[in-house]
Order: C-alpha cells, then sequence, then structure tokens
C-alpha cells in the first residue's frame, strides 16, 4: 500500500498522540516514499542509506510537524536537505580520493630530465654547497646527518644551502 497524504497526516498526528502502531505504518509508508522518492537521485548502493537517515530525521523532529499542514511537503524538505547533506560528504569524500589520486607520477625519463637539470645548475655552486643541498634537500638527510657526512658544523651546512639556494634561485631567474 502506498498510502496518499491525508492517510499520511493522519497516521502522523495519531504518531504524535503517542499511537505506536500508526508509528510504524508511518514510517514503513514514508520508507516507501522516500525510495521512489531518492530512486532517481542516488546509485542504489546509497539508497538504504539515504532512506535511513531521512527516517532517523522524520523520528526526532516528529514533534515539530504542524497537523493543520501537509505531511508530504514537510517530509520533502526533509529529503531534500538530508539528499544535499549526503551529496556534500560523497562530493567531498570524492573529491578527497581525487587529491589522493592525481598525485603525479614521475616516469624515468622525467626524473632522468630534472637531475640533469640539476646537474646543469650544480655546475654553477661551489662543490660544499651542491653537496649541502644535494644531502638535505633532494636526498632527505638532516643537517646533523649532512653535518657528519661532510665534514662542516651544521651551522655551516645551513649556510651552505641558503647560498647555495639563492645563488640557484638567481640563475633561474636569469635564465627565464
Amino acid at each position: 500500500m502506498i498510502a496518499e497524504e491525508a492517510t499520511l497526516a493522519r497516521l502522523m498526528a495519531a504518531t504524535q498522540a503517542g499511537d505506536k502502531s500508526a508509528y510504524n505504518v508511518l514510517l514503513s509508508e514514508a520508507g516507501i516514499w522516500l525510495e521512489r522518492y531518492f530512486r532517481r537521485r542516488v546509485p542504489p548502493h546509497q539508497l538504504d542509506d539515504l532512506v535511513q537517515d531521512v527516517l532517523m530525521a522524520l523520528h526526532a523532529k516528529r514533534g515539530t510537524y504542524d497537523t493543520s499542514r501537509p505531511f508530504l511537503p514537510w517530509l520533502a524538505a526533509i529529503a531534500r536537505y538530508r539528499w544535499i547533506d549526503h551529496l556534500r560528504r560523497v562530493y567531498k569524500h570524492e573529491t578527497d580520493q581525487l587529491e589522493d589520486n592525481d598525485a603525479s607520477v614521475e616516469s624515468d625519463e622525467d626524473i632522468v630530465e630534472a637531475r640533469a637539470s640539476l646537474e646543469r645548475l650544480f655546475v654553477h655552486l661551489p662543490d660544499k654547497q651542491a653537496e649541502a643541498i644535494e644531502l638535505v634537500k633532494i636526498e632527505g638527510h638532516s643537517i646533523r646527518e649532512a653535518s657528519e657526512m661532510t665534514g662542516q658544523s651544521e651551522s655551516l651546512v645551513k649556510v651552505n644551502i641558503h647560498r647555495g639556494l639563492k645563488r640557484l634561485s638567481a640563475l633561474v631567474e636569469k635564465a627565464e
């Protein structure tokens, strides 16, 4: 049975008066109506969760229903707001997944080209600056580790990195 507006309004009024059997019928009929409402709006695997979400909202908001007004527009408004919330969650989740998967995958050719470009730039730096940048910025070693590997003090490693990056930046700007 698919109830019409008048029947659903009577069931809701009885529910507000405390009739548990009317409440069970109301939830069943509202669930059927909501499935039809959402069938063309969401993929089938999301349908049940969304219907349940709206039924829970109906339960929570049943005291706010005004029996002098039609029931279906009231239910449709709840359904619409829950659908919009659902779309926001799905969109955010999909966006998060896209951001994770959109990371550019470098090919071996790209890596070789980038390394060759770096080598061409490093030629213009003193060896200690190039070595400090290589160890810390490219290979990911800490300042302390780079200091131990090069025999330079930690302060000198930092200075060499700073000066080397500054010089590389000037070279790149000049080339443009």
